[in-house]
């Protein structure tokens, strides 16, 4: 059996783990079947319990740019881990990785580093809140900032009424708080500005959305958002945990050319360790304590281990800038095959792409926004994702997520992956 190891430890987490998993889409519930337990990765590759080799196309959810056990970040990593683990005090490593990330993003001044993208997107919208004197802000559905209470919002009746909460524990006085607009649709903003006039703090957003597969702005529609807080003197929050030093050195504000005045970062700021941070400029970060009023604290924040391999990742990417062009025109390459595969199956098909991050959609329609990401045929996908899983090739186990490219990933892995998703589209058309 291909993956008995991996099924036998699955049963056991289960009765030690909720699901058998610490984070639920792991667990394989969208896509049917077990769950594969990681052995050890090298490079683009990793290898399951069962000793079955694997192209992996999620590099942790972003954060391995140059794919696994990259020596740089085991070589500061191991360093570091020798000289004690962790302090509860200040150390000259958060001052340096501070300093880089500043210099490397636009628009901001000072950064606050803590232990996740949960974390950094939740801090935000508190600064937020404390420096505006406002409550409310606005989301998008199919934008994921954590699981925070404040972010675990559906739509209500209309684009204009307040959200619901959509898990058990987020209560309904939280909900009310939160405003959902629809992606790339400035209408429904507008709509929530005028019924919601001087009480929006922020509007927060993955400037490219990873969330429901890969869904890059349209055209104007960030620009858009910028004017409009600006006008409404709303604060523009980015939640680049993902796009953050992957899509360029600056993130989405350097790629897309639109400026935030907050940023939420995680991922590649961690080298692949636990890791976020949120940043903004000096006046605005002088309202966090304990320089200001707005509370936020963390025992293991700034923690010696991740900001030496998130120093690590920084000082080699600012290095090597040609990295993100190698990384685009790698996608690049993947959608072209990815494209000529399907169009010769009948399959109905979208595949969006920027940067380092593509998603196929299994649907007739473009997708722009979570409610025509919904519209994909879910049933398609599971059997493309099992197709490749069987075939050694690792994609996201759900068909809401980003595929992330790395730069281990060499030609020869793109043509197996594309010979491998041709096996598979015949197979379903």
């Amino acid at each position: 059996m291909r993956y008995q190891r991996s099924s036998a430890l699955f049963q056991q987490a289960s009765q030690v783990l909720p699901g058998g998993v610490n984070s639920p889409v792991r667990a394989f519930k969208a896509v049917g079947g077990t769950p594969v337990f990681v052995k050890h990765a090298q490079g683009a590759y990793f290898w399951d319990e069962d000793n079955n080799q694997y192209i992996d196309y999620i590099a942790s959810w972003g954060p391995l740019l140059f794919g696994h056990a990259h020596q740089a970040v085991l070589d500061a990593v191991i360093g570091r881990a020798k000289k004690g683990t962790s302090f509860g005090m200040p150390t000259a490593l958060e001052t340096e990785l501070a300093e880089l990330a500043v210099s490397l993003v636009p628009n901001i001044d000072k950064i606050r580093f803590v232990n996740s993208g949960t974390e950094a997107c939740m801090s935000a919208i508190r600064l937020a809140r404390g420096y505006t004197g406002k409550d409310k802000i606005i989301k998008f559905a199919g934008c994921y900032h954590g699981h925070a209470d404040a972010f675990l919002i559906q739509a209500g009746s209309g684009a204009v009424t307040f959200g619901s909460p959509n898990s058990p524990g987020v209560t309904a006085g939280t909900a009310q708080d939160t405003l959902l607009a629809r992606y790339n649709d400035l209408e429904s903003v507008d709509a929530l500005l005028q019924a919601n006039k001087d009480s929006i703090a922020a509007v927060i957003l993955e400037p490219v959305a990873g969330n429901m597969g890969c869904i890059p702005p349209d055209p104007g529609f960030l620009q858009g958002l910028r004017e409009r807080c600006t006008q409404e003197g709303i604060l523009l929050i980015f939640d680049e945990v993902m796009t953050g030093f992957r899509l360029a050195a600056g993130g989405a504000q350097e790629a897309l050319g639109i400026p935030a005045d907050m940023v939420a970062f995680g991922k590649v700021i961690g080298g692949g360790l636990p890791v976020g941070a949120f940043a903004a400029s000096a006046e605005i970060m002088s309202h966090l304590a304990p320089e200001g009023p707005v509370y936020q604290a963390g025992t293991l924040s700034g923690n010696p281990l991740a900001m030496s391999a998130g120093l690590a990742m920084l000082q080699t990417l600012a290095a090597d800038r040609q990295v993100f062009t190698r990384l685009a025109e790698k996608t690049a390459y993947l959608h072209q095959g990815l494209e000529a595969a399907l169009k010769d199956s009948g399959i109905s098909y979208r595949i969006n792409r920027m940067g380092s991050m593509i998603s196929v959609h299994f649907t007739d329609e473009d997708v722009r926004d979570f409610e025509s990401a919904a519209k994909g045929n879910n049933e398609k996908f599971k059997a493309y994702f099992h197709g490749m899983l069987d075939r050694g090739i690792y994609l996201p186990p759900s068909a809401f997520e980003s595929y992330f490219l790395n730069d281990a990933l060499s030609y020869e892995d793109l043509d197996r992956t594309i010979a491998a998703a041709g096996e598979v589209f015949r197979s379903m058309g």
